[in-house]
């Protein structure tokens, strides 16, 4: 059975330069894949032909007739481009057409498009944004990475059982530990809503850890991390950072003299093997969860190998049912709250 794909394929800083090679690839390890690129068409069939895929049968051209812009008001995008790449996109998932849609581009008409076309599932309020972080003990899934700045307690008792089921369906995990991000491990750390948010998972059918700290991200502690979007995306950009500084120090490091030139020589196959496990581009591709639809969202500034890996992503939880495991969770999530309520009453 085969898994289409849309493809905003104008958005991020380098639109169909990347999104274009990127599809071509990933068609190329995926015989299970379908591509519908959506932009101007024009520029994707000249993109095509260039590199000798002017007639691929696996991959269509939806046109569009505007580009959402990096820097553009989400309200503008989405109430001022209906026909932009962005939105055709999303349409096709809506109609049926295609079961994901794949976008570098702007993060906050990306949500607000999705939101509005696709809606959220039953039980769901506010969508989140998901991705998979690496750890020493493989990857963690962190939500919410920035979609919601304030949230309240059952908002990220809410994400808790997205983050569930998105990592028991994908990687295969049947019960994913849950932690929820906290500036300490006792319950009675944290401010209200952080308290009540851990109230609400320890009573919930999740496997709940309790809290957990900053550096237990990578450690690897929990499958799933809970955090509102401020705290979220702070410690995605701070480990983002973090990252760059450590490469720049080993550079410097490396090239100070002839000696050290030399080792770095000798060290190359591990640093290569440790620049593998690091790269961003693996883990490239955030999840809007929450939706009655697959929308990956792929990092603006993206190589052809990053934006490969969020269609890669993509096509994973179409194919694997995330939207069903999702509502299944949530509906029993809902249930158990609302037995807990009444029986508080």
């Amino acid at each position: 059975m085969s898994v289409t794909v849309a493809v905003d394929a104008m958005g991020g800083d380098f639109g169909p330069s990347v999104t274009v090679p990127a599809a071509l690839a990933f068609l190329a390890e995926c015989e299970a894949a379908r591509i519908i690129l959506v932009g101007a068409e024009a520029a994707l069939k000249a993109e095509l032909a260039a590199r000798g895929a002017a007639d691929h049968p696996r991959l269509a051209i939806e046109p569009a007739s505007e580009v959402v812009a990096s820097d553009e008001s989400p309200a503008l995008a989405l109430r001022g481009k209906k026909d932009s790449s962005m939105r055709v996109a999303i349409n096709l998932v809506k109609s049926g057409r295609a079961a994901a849609c794949v976008s570098a581009g702007n993060t906050g008409a990306l949500m607000a498009i999705a939101r509005f076309v696709l809606k959220t599932l039953p039980g769901i309020e506010r969508p989140a944004i998901a991705t998979a972080l690496p750890t020493l003990r493989g990857q963690t899934t962190v939500l919410d990475l920035g979609a919601n700045v304030n949230c309240s307690a059952e908002q990220l008792y809410q994400f808790g059982l997205m983050g569930s089921a998105l990592v028991a369906t994908t990687q295969h995990c049947e019960r994913p530990t849950v932690g929820l991000l906290n500036i300490g491990e006792e319950a009675i750390k944290g401010n209200d809503v952080v308290k009540e948010a851990g109230e609400l998972l320890r009573a919930s059918e999740l496997n709940f850890i309790g809290n957990v700290e900053g550096d237990d991200i990578y450690k690897g502690t929990a499958d799933v991390v809970v955090c509102d979007g401020f705290v979220g995306n702070v410690a995605l950009k701070t480990s983002e950072g973090l990252a760059q500084m450590l490469v720049t120090f080993l550079k410097e490091a490396f090239m100070r003299n002839w000696l050290t030139k030399l080792v770095a020589l000798i060290a190359m196959p591990a640093l290569k093997g440790f620049r593998h496990r690091v790269d961003p581009r693996r883990y490239n591709g955030a999840s809007l969860l929450g939706l009655r639809g697959i929308v990956m969202k792929s990092h603006g500034g993206t190589d052809v190998l990053g934006f490969q890996c969020a269609l890669r992503r993509a096509f994973e939880e179409a194919e694997s049912g995330v939207i069903e495991r999702i509502a299944r969770y949530v509906g029993r999530g809902a249930n158990a709250s609302q037995l807990a309520e009444a029986s508080d009453a």
